[in-house]
């Protein structure tokens, strides 16, 4: 299950954070974040070629990509999800892409004036502005319940976090609750995942990406060792 959260306060020095914890099977190949395409920097997915995350530095925008439920794309016509977090921060608008070729997903567009939410579960797309206040999708869609024992836990210790009013922080709170705060890999409420699979394989939390946006352009840090708060490094600015 990957997670974005996702905090908007309209009028403070960072009014938008973006948080984003990739969960994938480990055996899938991927490379750290790097100008991999013209003027987008993001992971790439060395499999399909795509990635989880896209920014755009220029635009001062990205784009989070969150796989969903509902109805496969037909196989005929089945495409990489990980284009689309690429054509989005480029500045296409999912509705005017064909998606009929791709199976259900989110989408978050953020900059620093808000952020967007589209939803396709392979049949209808619905889409979203996000509000001002903490909030947290996941594979299910935007969770604005209690039901999700992640959501229930973390969005209030999210919510709850010291806003740092420069791009250069501190951050070491939000780094701290996003690397999983502490809360073992099988815990229900867990943020940073481990499952072992029968068949041999392990699906786990592989990286985890945060971004602050500001009118001062965007502040992008990056760990591959998501389960230590320390580990993150810096993308963007360089």
């Amino acid at each position: 299950m990957c997670t974005a959260v996702v905090s908007v306060a309209p009028g403070a020095e960072i009014p938008l954070i973006l948080i984003g914890v990739r969960d994938e099977f480990t055996g899938r190949p991927w490379a750290a974040p790097a100008e991999h395409w013209p003027g987008l920097v993001g992971g790439r997915d060395l499999l399909a070629g795509g990635t989880w995350l896209a920014v755009d530095p220029g635009a001062g925008r990205a784009c989070a990509l969150l796989n969903g439920h509902g109805v496969p794309a037909p196989e005929p016509i089945r495409r990489s999800r990980g284009e689309l977090p690429l054509l989005v921060a480029a500045g296409d608008g999912p509705a005017d892409l064909e998606l009929a070729g791709y199976d259900p997903f989110h989408l978050v567009l953020a900059d620093a004036a808000g952020a967007r939410l589209w939803s396709w579960d392979g049949a209808a797309l619905d889409g979203t502005e996000l509000p001002a206040g903490t909030h947290m999708i996941v594979n299910s869609g935007w969770e604005r319940g209690s039901d999700n024992e992640r959501v229930a836990f973390f969005r209030p210790l999210f919510d709850g976090a010291r806003r740092p009013t420069a791009l250069d922080g501190p951050w070491d709170e939000w780094a701290f609750l996003a690397t999983g705060a502490g809360l073992p890999a099988d815990d229900p409420r867990a943020l940073i995942i481990r499952h072992e699979l029968p068949d041999g394989r392990v699906f786990a939390s592989l990286s985890v990406t945060l971004l602050a946006f500001s009118a001062d352009g965007i502040r992008y840090d990056f760990t591959g060792d998501p389960g230590d708060p320390r580990a993150f490094h810096r993308v963007l600015p360089e």
